[in-house]
């Protein structure tokens, strides 16, 4: 089961504290093919210098947009890049542990699906240590909603590790620019009649003082889009 290639896409804006530790973490995971695409969302704190003067010895690509999009930007321009067999998606902050990518990658390597989430909540009921009750909610209730026009029975929509067979994610058109990626692509895949599987994962949250980048105006544009893609 080593012969395949995990694409690893990373969207990255203003990661400037965080970014060099998290690929770090990535390329000590046992995986042993490995594509590492990091996008740049044009970084204004120092991030895209040191993405090219650190970052790119690690990595195996590095593309700065020239423009700020947002993390569907990003990950619009990573997916069309990727090559390998798999693709996931990686936050650029340490709140996911990249030491989860086998239990992810592993339901589509034994063929039981084409696309796997990491879910936040299978494994651990309640709050997780530092989270916002905000977040917790919005994040069940677009879940739940997200679940009744797409006919699938997530836990965890809203989650950064969406894991795919890269034939399957480069056949859907991404249109959202910011974080209604999430619901925009759960549903576009399952209009492909696509079942979902999920395995629990391990989740660290960070504040906004820390540097969280999803706010209300974010969770609104998902319920939107909710509605718009279903």
């Amino acid at each position: 089961m080593d012969n395949y290639t995990l694409s690893i896409i990373i969207p990255c804006y203003n990661e400037k504290e965080h970014v060099e530790e998290l690929v770090r973490r990535v390329n000590a995971t046992p995986i042993k093919n490995k594509e590492i695409i990091v996008v740049d969302d044009k970084s204004t704190d120092g991030t895209s210098e040191l993405l090219d003067s650190v970052i790119a010895k690690m990595v195996t690509k590095v593309i700065h947009h020239e423009v700020n999009g947002g993390k569907g930007a990003a990950l619009r321009t990573g997916i069309k890049n990727a090559t390998g067999d798999i693709v996931i998606i990686q936050d650029a902050d340490l709140e996911y542990d990249p030491q989860d990518y086998e239990a992810v990658i592993m339901p589509i390597l034994k063929k039981e699906c084409k696309v796997c989430y990491g879910s936040r909540f299978l494994a651990k009921k309640g709050l997780a240590d530092g989270e916002y009750i905000s977040n917790h909610l919005a994040n069940k209730l677009l879940t739940v909603l997200s679940n009744f026009f797409t006919h699938q029975k997530l836990t965890d929509m809203e989650t950064c590790y969406k894991a795919f067979r890269r034939d399957v994610i480069q056949a859907v058109e991404i249109c959202e620019n910011r974080f209604g990626f999430e619901p925009e692509i759960t549903s576009k895949i399952s209009k492909m009649r696509i079942r979902i599987k999920e395995v629990p994962i391990s989740y660290c949250p960070r504040s906004m003082q820390e540097g969280k980048k999803i706010g209300i105006k974010d969770g609104l544009r998902a319920l939107i889009c909710i509605f718009k893609y279903h």
